[in-house]
């Protein structure tokens, strides 16, 4: 198994240098360099320079936090509760990141952050050397180039994309073990065409690629559970049958002894973790956090039909515009043409299926986050990749005008919609002068004056018919000017007003702390109190709750109580007193001695 291994590793190693020897190294390198640094500014510029962002963060943060503290690595605990929520896969990464560069935000968010820019570089090598549609008559070679290099850049620039690359949750995680399990097989489907496949049931090493195939499979599911496997053969299957030649490729991916590959990798911490919490992961995880997510409404997650169109126009804009067109090229109706061309340029169909299962599967799904489809936008990056390459060389259709005047339109909404963002800002308790705050800034106008110039930019260019097949630049270029201009500064100032409050006051609890005070929270939920603390508290909805509370735990002892301020009010019916010891943002930090004989 080590040999197969190291031998993928090498296959890995052997397609990029061939990639350079088949091209030159400088045009080569012209094209992965900015690939780089735009990677660099989205996904690791300033990425542990702001603090956890509640809700959902601080539990991945904490529970690897805790794993390392334990020495748990079979379950995952927060505030000393199971979280059955994911496999641990990212927790254990984290805690890895941990012990590299200590407890902080940056050990959480890296493996997101290096998983998104692993596979855009993946997405651009195999586009590089397989991303020809037969469908354009470009020349081939111009094509690689100029598909690879759009594909890749319009991938890091998605803002669904590179927004949950620098947040330390599950989902890129997912997406680049998903992605680089499918850019596996596709490379393995290639390589395997001029060979006979063994027979079904004889068992062996999958080759190269497709292991690599099999073993990102298993550590999708190790990220995210079963949709780490279901998708993947979704697509594959789809696409197969699609081919014609199910049988046969199957055969090639030595289909049996993947599977055992699979099972050793992903099955011992299945084992593990049944063997030591029974039935109540089962039904938690299997029951409540895959199939009742598919099934039924959680936590109030429902969506019309249409959710994931509106998504997808906003989360990878602002080349979404042209996604239906880049489908529509495919003409994917042609079956026979597509069973017809040989496998090294069966990618763009590949693509198609890649991009419609997963948003099919989601779209079908009663349950609806805007994340869970951020596993489609490799594939869907692909596909404008070939649409743009097509136009490189090509005279420019009506259909391809019109689609640029859609997008000229979208870039004035947008326009319109940065100048209007300080009241389209609604109420949030935790930062309640936010739309003030950034109207003072400014931010607004930059965001403006940005998208403003790039639908200048698109109608000159309709003009100028020589910059057309330069429009997709105008449109990247303005994403990559709103995240270092607008976007960037803007998660300062909500990490300021937001979550800045929260850190200073769980710092300074342990100072003003007096004896063996308990610090409970009261009207709110923040796991990130619990990590950067590093000690676990309770939460209660209400005063209510929380005095039933300190009547049975601490009837004649003085509390710690983190809240906002008006909810000190509502207690002072059962205080002898009550000392503010610090009110930061929209947060206090109180001091609570019982009176409960009133």
């Amino acid at each position: 198994m080590e040999g197969h291994l190291s031998k993928f590793l090498q296959a890995m190693k052997k397609t990029v240098l061939h990639q350079i020897h088949q091209q030159s190294s400088l045009a080569l390198l012209l094209r992965v360099t900015p690939i780089l640094i735009i990677s660099i500014i989205t996904f690791l510029w300033h990425l542990g320079s702001i603090g956890l962002v509640d809700e959902t963060e601080p539990l991945f943060a904490e529970a690897a936090r805790q794993m390392l503290e334990t020495g748990n690595w079979i379950t995952p605990y927060f505030n000393g509760e199971t979280r059955f929520d994911k496999p641990p896969l990212i927790y254990w990464l984290i805690a890895v990141g941990y012990q590299l560069l200590g407890v902080n935000e940056w050990a959480v968010r890296l493996p997101s952050a290096l998983s998104a820019m692993g596979l855009t570089l993946f997405l651009f090598f195999v586009v590089n050397r397989y991303g020809r549609s037969p469908i354009s008559s470009t020349p081939q070679l111009t094509q690689l180039r100029w598909s690879s290099f759009i594909s890749a850049i319009a991938l890091a620039l998605a803002p669904l994309y590179f927004l949950w690359a620098r947040v330390g949750v599950s989902d890129l995680l997912l997406t680049g073990c998903m992605g680089g399990s499918l850019l596996c097989f596709f490379m393995g489907y290639v390589h395997s065409q001029q060979e006979s496949p063994p027979p079904f049931f004889r068992l062996g090493i999958p080759r190269d690629w497709y292991l690599g195939f099999y073993i990102l499979t298993a550590l999708a599911v190790l990220t995210k559970g079963p949709i780490g496997m279901v998708l993947p053969g979704f697509i594959i299957l789809a696409f197969l049958f699609y081919q014609g030649n199910s049988w046969q490729v199957l055969k090639e991916m030595r289909l049996l002894s993947g599977i055992i590959i699979f099972l050793v990798i992903t099955v011992p911490w299945h084992v593990l973790i049944i063997a030591e919490n029974g039935q109540a992961y089962i039904d938690s995880f299997f029951g409540y956090h895959n199939v009742e997510r598919f099934t039924d409404v959680v936590n109030d997650h429902s969506g019309p039909w249409y959710y994931y169109f509106l998504i997808l126009l906003i989360g990878f804009a602002p080349l979404s515009i042209y996604l239906p067109s880049a489908i529509a090229q495919l003409k994917i109706w042609r079956r026979r043409f597509w069973c017809r061309q040989p496998r090294q340029e069966q990618f763009a169909s590949f693509s198609f299926f890649w991009f419609i299962i997963i948003f099919g599967f989601f779209s079908i799904a009663v349950t609806k986050l805007p994340h869970y489809i951020i596993p489609s936008l490799p594939a869907a990056a692909a596909l404008v990749g070939f649409y743009w390459s097509h136009y490189q060389q090509q005279s420019l259709s009506r259909e391809f005008i019109i689609t640029v005047g859609i997008n000229i339109i979208f870039l004035l909404s947008l326009a319109v919609t940065f100048y209007f963002i300080p009241d389209l800002i609604g109420y949030d308790p935790a930062a309640p002068n936010l739309g003030d705050a950034y109207e003072a800034t400014g931010l607004h106008w930059v965001g403006t004056s940005i998208w403003l110039i790039a639908a200048i930019l698109l109608i000159l260019g309709l003009i100028w018919k020589q910059y057309r097949r330069w429009l997709w630049g105008v449109n990247l270029g303005a994403m990559l000017l709103t995240f270092i201009f607008v976007l960037q500064p803007t998660f300062f100032l909500i990490d300021e007003l937001r979550q800045q409050p929260l850190r200073e006051l769980a710092q300074l609890e342990p100072q003003v702390r007096q004896g063996g005070e308990e610090l409970i929270m009261i009207g709110m939920k923040k796991p990130s109190v619990v990590f950067y603390r590093q000690k676990n508290l309770e939460f209660f909805s209400d005063e209510n709750s929380a005095i039933g509370y300190l009547m049975q735990q601490h009837p004649n002892e003085s509390t710690l109580i983190l809240t906002h301020p008006d909810k000190l009010k509502e207690l002072r019916n059962h205080a002898n007193e009550i000392t503010a010891l610090e009110t930061k943002g929209a947060y206090a930090l109180a001091r609570f001695e019982p009176n409960f004989s009133q």
